[in-house]
């Protein structure tokens, strides 16, 4: 069994959800994400997920989009962030990674030559979130053959028969993003994303794990009857920003990180 889908198995064995947070390649520096990847995993991070930065994201809000720019600022670039990831792996070879990259990335470097680098850095899955149902048909196989997880994404608007297809091309878990609109923190979460949750329930049996303005741990409490994985990005990345020490930052991102993981 692959190994993400072993730690998500694990997790609903425990009766917990899985605890996925995101942080950006390269922001500040690549090795400083390795510091704090290091971080998040001794504060029990389940399953880690990282960011490629890209000039024009498409659902991300101003906090990654910020994070995104920084990280192409220093240089960042798609050669050194598969080298990177081949030793954070190798440093955590207990926790599955997997990329939030978008397809023109992919496109780029031509699908099937992104995907073995993928599995070559140590990935466990990709989540290509403006990936087109139609190209996820071609490239579902050829992930599975190299036993990487295609994990694609559902909205609060996608039509039921809609959901059902984009699911049957989905591998790992399926990323339900609990609200309409972009990334980012919010105060509360829609009451209605229980009753969505509900429903993708009917459709597929793959695990359901929410993202989208989650923030506290709070709002990770009230969704952990729910949701088999919680994906936390804005809030996480928002405490590497600013002009304090780098250690403070690592103490804010490890302390964010037990509250959410708690």
């Amino acid at each position: 069994m692959p190994l993400l889908d072993q730690v998500l198995a694990q997790c609903r064995a425990e009766g917990r959800s899985a605890f996925i947070p995101f942080l950006t390649a390269g922001d500040p520096t690549l090795e400083q994400t390795g510091q704090a990847v290091d971080t998040l995993v001794q504060a029990g991070a389940d399953v880690v997920e990282i960011g490629f930065p890209y000039s024009d994201p498409l659902a991300d809000g101003p906090v990654i989009q910020a994070s995104y720019t920084r990280a192409l600022g220093a240089g960042t670039r798609l050669p050194g962030i598969f080298d990177a990831l081949q030793q954070w792996t190798a440093r955590h070879p207990q926790t599955p990674f997997v990329g939030m990259v978008s397809y023109s990335l992919v496109f780029r470097q031509q699908p099937l030559h992104f995907l073995d680098l993928a599995r070559t850095a140590g990935l466990a899955g990709l989540i290509i979130p403006d990936l087109p149902y139609e190209e996820a048909l071609k490239l579902a196989p050829e992930a599975t053959a190299r036993q990487l997880a295609l994990i694609q994404l559902v909205t609060p608007t996608t039509p039921p028969e809609r959901a059902r297809a984009i699911a049957s091309t989905t591998t790992g878990f399926l990323y339900v993003v609990s609200i309409t609109g972009i990334t980012g923190t919010r105060t509360t979460l829609p009451p209605e994303l229980q009753s969505q949750l509900a429903a993708l329930r009917q459709l597929t049996k793959l695990p359901l794990c929410v993202g989208f303005g989650i923030s506290t741990g709070e709002q990770a409490k009230l969704l952990a009857g729910h949701a088999d994985g919680i994906i936390v990005g804005s809030a996480l990345v928002r405490c590497l920003e600013g002009d304090v020490p780098w250690h403070q930052k690592l103490n804010a991102l490890a302390g964010l990180a037990a509250q959410l993981r708690q």
